[in-house]
Order: structure tokens, then C-alpha cells, then sequence
């Protein structure tokens, strides 16, 4: 009957049904049920027993079936074990030992946390404490994540980003992702970005000589920790950092000129890649910039970087870097013999490029989502909150 599968729908497996009260002033359902089996195992010697000499009722809350919520009264069994010379109570299927709720109650719960707006929502519905709910969220994301372990992939992408509030007089907290590229998925979060940060939390993970790129941005920190941790790996550096090493040096020196004007038509034009204007643009860029030498010629080495990077083939690459390198070195601005030191130290990483082609963009992606991860909660205080957060969102 279809009375019949609503209640073994209802009921966890194993049971039996004894009676069945609806509350609809409450909007709540209680199912009173046993379980029936002939013989039970030990949980300390797995020895058989049916020697049963006690029964006991337990409270536990069920998944909410078309918004009532479902209370369990379950009659369990106390049984003998002869070789222990102890009790034990039966389990329960879908029941873990000291919980008063069903797993597929915590479920319920982790679903609506990922739906709702706010888990003040989640508390109204599912009438329960914010202690509890937080408890439960959480374990159910740990064990989420244990679902998706896997070792080290082929290529990893490295990149930090803020976390928490600046505190006065303090330096600001950072969190480092690491990303599988390949595979667009959020890796691992580390709290901090140093070397022994990095490697005290990644060294659990199996399979690192897999690894045979990595890509990150232009941090000294991640390239020795790079160079360590992975011995097979080749590094790479983030072409759109490279590409905005001299925005920086080109802003300042264009406010030395024109003020701290955001309204400035000039100023957009500048820092955008001069191949992709059109010609009456590139024709204002050029009378602008032919009456200030010192600033042109920090514009025309930002074109050259533009310019390396639309080189096909490796050789090419290298001739094409050569020369960047002594136009930065025959200068006389600082910006441009800063600009010669930095790419003379990161030469292989740069060039790395143009053999693989890969970028960090999707590290950098999962950055803007991290942003909106904490935006939604409206900070983190604690990091190990945040992180299985984060990891859940970015799976």
C-alpha cells in the first residue's frame, strides 16, 4: 500500500514500524519503531549474542520530510555477552554511537547550510542550537573532504590571499591555495605563506614527484619552497604578473606629470596592452607621451614585456628577452635597472612559460571565490572553519 512504502521511507533500514502519531499543530512526526533482529555481535570480541535481558527507548532526530520535522523512538535492545562478561546495547543502522540525530539528518542539515542565505534560516527550520548546528556543519564538511582526497596531481598552481581582519600595529594574515590546474580544483589551503608553513602542512600528502609544473606568482618564499618541496617539478611564472611589473613604476611616474586623477581619459590607456587599441587611441597615447620622455620610456618597456609574450617558440622567446634585458639595462631610470635585476633572477621561470603555456588564471579564480566565500559569512575568526569552507565551495 502507499501507506505502507511513505513509512519504510521514513524508517532507517532494519526496523520495524509499532506506531505513528502526526502533531500537525506542531508540524512534527513521531515514529515509534524497533529493531528486530535474531542476533547481535559484540562490539569489543564480535561474539554472537541473543541473550537479551533489557530493552531501552532513544530519542533521535530524522531528516525533515515535507516540512515536518521526524522524531525516532527506537526500543533497543540490551544484550549479554558471555566471554566479556559485559552489556552492550544493539546498534542502530545510520546511527552513529553517542549521537541523538541520524546521518541522514546531518545531511539534511550540510544541504541547507549550502542553500539558504544565512544559517539563521537553517536554525528556524530545523529548530535547533547554534552550537549544534555549527558542530554538525562542520563534521559533515571534514568528512566531505575525506571523500576527494587524492594525491599530488601533474600540475599545481600556488597563490596567497588575505584572511581575517588587519589588526592594529600587526602584519596582515595571509592564507596560501594550492590549486589543481588540471583539473580546476581547489587542492589545499595552508594558513600562512612561509617555507615552514608550507611544507609542515603538505607533507602528509603522497605522490609530490608526480608533480612536474608549477606555476605561482613572483614570490621568493614560493619559488624556494617550490624548488624543495618538489624535486621533479619545473617552475613557471604567472604571465599576468609578469606583465604588470612595471604598472606600478608607470602610474607614478604619470601622477609626477598629471596628478592623481581618476577621471583621466590617459590613464586607462596606459596601462592597457597598446596592441589592442585602436588608432585614434594609440594616436593620443603617442602626443601624450612625446612630451614627457622619462615616462615614455617606461610606457615602451611595458610594450616590450606586452610584445615577449606574443612570441611564438621558445628561441624566439629567448632572443626576444636578451634584448629586453639590455634595454632595461643601457637605462638610466631606476624603474627599468629594477625591472633588469627582476627578470635576470626569475630568467627560467619567465621562459618556462613559452614551453608549457601555463598560467595561474585559475588560481586566481578561486581567489575572487574565496573573497565571496568570506564575504557571505561576513569574516572568519578561525581558520580551520574557513578552510573546510572553502574547500567545499572549490571542490
Amino acid at each position: 500500500m502507499p501507506e505502507d512504502s511513505l513509512i519504510r521511507s521514513l524508517l532507517l533500514p532494519e526496523l520495524s514500524l509499532v506506531s505513528f502519531r502526526p502533531f500537525p499543530g506542531n508540524r512534527s512526526i513521531e515514529i515509534v519503531a524497533e529493531k528486530r533482529s535474531e542476533q547481535e555481535y559484540c562490539p569489543r570480541c564480535a561474539t554472537g549474542s541473543v541473550a537479551g535481558y533489557d530493552r531501552r527507548t532513544v530519542h533521535l532526530r530524522d531528516e525533515p520530510f515535507r516540512g515536518y520535522q521526524v522524531r525516532l523512538l527506537i526500543q533497543k535492545r540490551r544484550l549479554w555477552c558471555k566471554p566479556c562478561r559485559k552489556p552492550f546495547t544493539e546498534p542502530l543502522p545510520g546511527v552513529r554511537k553517542g549521537f541523538r540525530h541520524t546521518e541522514r539528518f546531518g545531511r539534511a542539515v550540510l544541504r541547507a547550510c549550502e542553500r539558504y542565505v544565512d544559517l539563521k534560516h537553517v536554525r528556524r527550520d530545523f529548530r535547533c542550537s547554534a552550537g549544534w548546528l555549527y558542530s554538525t556543519l562542520y563534521r559533515h564538511l571534514e568528512l566531505e573532504r575525506r571523500k576527494r582526497l587524492y594525491p599530488w596531481p601533474a600540475v599545481v598552481g600556488l597563490d596567497e590571499h588575505c584572511f581575517g581582519r588587519r589588526k592594529p600595529l600587526q602584519p596582515r594574515e595571509f592564507v596560501s591555495m594550492v590549486v589543481d590546474i588540471r583539473n580546476r580544483r581547489l587542492f589545499e589551503v595552508v594558513d600562512g605563506r612561509t617555507i615552514q608553513a608550507l611544507e609542515a602542512s603538505l607533507s602528509h600528502i603522497d605522490g609530490r614527484h608526480n608533480v612536474r609544473f608549477v606555476t605561482l606568482d613572483m614570490s621568493d618564499p614560493y619559488r624556494s619552497f617550490a624548488k624543495r618541496f618538489f624535486p621533479n617539478a619545473r617552475l613557471v611564472a604567472d604571465k599576468f604578473h609578469v606583465l604588470r611589473l612595471l604598472n606600478p613604476a608607470l602610474t607614478q611616474r604619470r601622477i609626477e606629470v598629471t596628478g592623481d586623477r581618476r577621471s583621466l581619459a590617459i590613464r586607462r590607456l596606459l596601462l592597457r596592452n597598446g596592441h589592442a587599441l585602436d588608432f585614434w587611441q594609440r594616436l593620443d597615447v603617442q602626443r601624450f607621451l612625446d612630451q614627457y620622455p622619462a615616462l615614455r620610456e617606461v610606457y615602451l618597456a611595458k610594450e616590450a614585456l606586452h610584445a615577449l609574450y606574443r612570441t611564438r617558440g621558445i628561441q624566439r622567446a629567448e632572443r626576444a628577452f636578451e634584448r629586453l634585458l639590455d634595454r632595461c639595462a643601457s637605462s638610466s631610470l631606476s624603474e627599468l635597472k629594477t625591472l633588469h635585476r627582476t627578470l635576470r633572477r626569475w630568467r627560467h621561470e619567465v621562459l618556462a612559460y613559452f614551453i608549457t603555456g601555463i598560467t595561474n588564471g585559475i588560481t586566481e579564480g578561486f581567489n575572487l571565490k574565496a573573497k565571496l566565500v568570506k564575504r557571505r559569512a561576513f569574516g572568519y575568526r578561525s581558520f580551520r572553519n574557513y578552510r573546510l569552507r572553502l574547500l567545499n565551495a572549490c571542490a
